[in-house]
């Protein structure tokens, strides 16, 4: 590939994410984790976590700081709270690059950034942003650091390992410093360097991590140790330093923790079947052909192989899928690793001139699957949403026709399979991120409804919900807390009311007039179903929300 193909990939890359920043925020983690971020701002309290002014212990804070720091310098906006896990997002990427040139050719570290970055889970946590996103690019920074390290001794690298591994941490819990101690722990093991086992330096590392610990660890004593009496998860007695350096992670192993969804091994390889979409395929035949390698070798390695994406994948891959819960994110921090792998058998394929009659049976293959993606996509644009105008279909069946042309004309380039992914998932996604969510997004009431509230200037205060499950968007977008009322006797005259449209009638009791403000749809928008994409049965799968004011 030329490098002004490579320059205009990444520059069509940097525009799908941009246009991504403007789609509302996606209920349920994704807002909570905007409204404590905003409700942290507000309060001043840094040092503690609170979500609806009540104690929060479930994931560290870090993405909470940082969302709230930008939202002091942006506002409270889509923008501020996406901001920085985006930077996080591209350090990722710049990580995955850095790391892969100490080991292989230019070409196969640019092709492992575009994998990482053109991955559909890579798409998705950069609008749907989670805590998965800084930690993935602390911990692929840390990767490289430590790598650095170990080829050119310099303390610097060390230093900066132990700083993305401390913010991992701050983020996600020991799975930061889980990953790199599989993974650098293979490589030297089997590379038989026992001398780098034991290092002085190592205990510097962990005075640097523990430094940087301090200030979660003192507001998690703070808030929960020295207070006992506090109830969390049905229990008192907890500990807020040991949920969070053992329960929330290994707990799930042991049983310690109060989450189980019963989640077998294959879990999160299943999920990746289309979170690393478009480069799944390949990244399965990368992997079953190192471990055959390996394993051919006798897990006998010189001294300049590199297993660390290998045994991070892996080893990560396992430690996640013991865990009682799991959720398709979590396998998130091991993509770098993946694209790395898939990255250096792309390349090392493309090399061998004996690979040209594989490398286009899996160009004939996905072709084939990314033409039914482009079908899909068209159909969504053409005949779900009347908010997306008809263009936008005609414009994806052009960029279709665009696809196969390019189908034809690299027919003859071993690098066709990588120009067909790159193209259909950065063509997908800009017709995702500009129309279709933005029309989903007009069905989720939290965010409709709080964007309402702010708009009119409606005091927060002076809102209530009634026998009504909001969601957190709605405390992000009205920008405050709207607290639930269980009685239509507590509502005073001048307040505003969010509730169901069919317990509108439970006012009539309080004598006093009222009117209707506002009404719109609810729906779980984060469960799509047929039946709910299909205009014809959708309304029997939405309720009603009204917000009214009482007079």
């Amino acid at each position: 590939m030329k490098n002004k193909e490579l320059f205009g990939y990444g520059f069509l890359l940097l525009i799908v994410y941009l246009i991504g920043f403007q789609i509302n925020i996606m209920d349920i983690d994704a807002a909570q984790y905007a409204s404590i971020s905003r409700e942290m701002l507000d309060s001043g309290n840094f040092l503690q976590v609170f979500d609806q002014g009540k104690d929060y212990l479930d994931k560290p804070p870090f993405l909470f700081w940082i969302s709230a720091l930008s939202m002091k310098f942006f506002g409270i906006t889509n923008f501020a709270y996406r901001l920085p896990s985006f930077l996080f997002a591209l350090l990722a990427v710049f990580s995955t690059y850095r790391f892969s040139k100490l080991y292989y050719e230019q070409k196969a570290a640019v092709l492992a950034a575009l994998i990482l970055a053109t991955s559909q889970g890579f798409f998705l946590m950069n609008h749907d942003v989670r805590t998965d996103t800084i930690l993935m690019g602390s911990v692929a920074f840390s990767i490289w650091q430590l790598a650095c390290w170990f080829q050119q001794k310099k303390i610097q690298n060390l230093i900066w390992g132990c700083i993305g591994i401390a913010i991992g941490m701050m983020t996600k819990g020991p799975i930061a410093i889980i990953v790199p101690v599989l993974a650098f722990g293979s490589q030297l093991m089997l590379t038989k360097d026992f001398k780098s086992i034991f290092k002085w330096q190592y205990l510097l590392g962990i005075l640097i991590i523990a430094i940087l610990l301090l200030p979660m660890s003192m507001g998690l004593y703070q808030q929960f140790d020295l207070h006992p009496e506090k109830i969390v998860n049905d229990k008192s007695h907890v500990s807020g330093i040991r949920f969070f350096y053992w329960t929330q992670s290994f707990g799930r192993i042991t049983g310690e923790s109060v989450w189980n969804n019963n989640a077998n091994i294959f879990f999160l390889i299943q999920n990746m079947m289309w979170s690393f979409l478009p480069w799944i395929i390949i990244f399965l035949l990368a992997f079953i052909n190192k471990t055959t390698s390996i394993l051919r070798n006798r897990l006998k390695l010189d001294s300049n192989s590199e297993i660390i994406s290998y045994a991070g994948f892996l080893l990560t891959y396992l430690a996640l899928g013991m865990s009682k819960y799991q959720l398709p994110h979590y396998i998130f921090v091991a993509f770098p690793f993946a694209a790395i792998i898939t990255a250096n058998y792309i390349n090392e394929k493309i090399n061998d001139l004996k690979s040209n009659t594989l490398l286009k049976r899996l160009s004939s293959f996905h072709f084939i699957i990314f033409t039914l993606l482009w079908l899909v996509l068209i159909a969504l644009l053409g005949f779900t949403f009347k908010s997306i105008p008809p263009v936008m279909a005609i414009a994806a069946g052009i960029l279709y026709v665009g696809f196969v042309f390019v189908y034809v004309k690299k027919r003859q380039s071993k690098w066709q399979v990588v120009y067909l992914g790159l193209y259909t998932t950065i063509g997908l996604n800009f017709f995702l991120n500009l129309s279709f969510y933005p029309a989903l997004l007009e069905f989720q009431a939290g965010s409709n409804a709080g964007t309402w509230i702010a708009s009119h200037h409606i005091p927060v205060n002076k809102v209530s919900a009634y026998q009504y499950e909001t969601w957190r968007s709605l405390n992000f977008y009205a920008n405050g807390i709207v607290y639930h009322k269980d009685s239509v006797d507590k509502f005073q005259s001048g307040e505003f009311v969010i509730t169901t449209k069919n317990k509108v009638s439970d006012f009539d009791s309080l004598h006093k007039p009222y009117q209707i403000l506002y009404t719109g749809n609810d729906f779980k928008i984060t469960r799509l179903s047929l039946n709910f994409l299909n205009p014809e049965t959708r309304e029997k799968q939405l309720s009603k929300f009204v917000l009214l004011k009482i007079k």
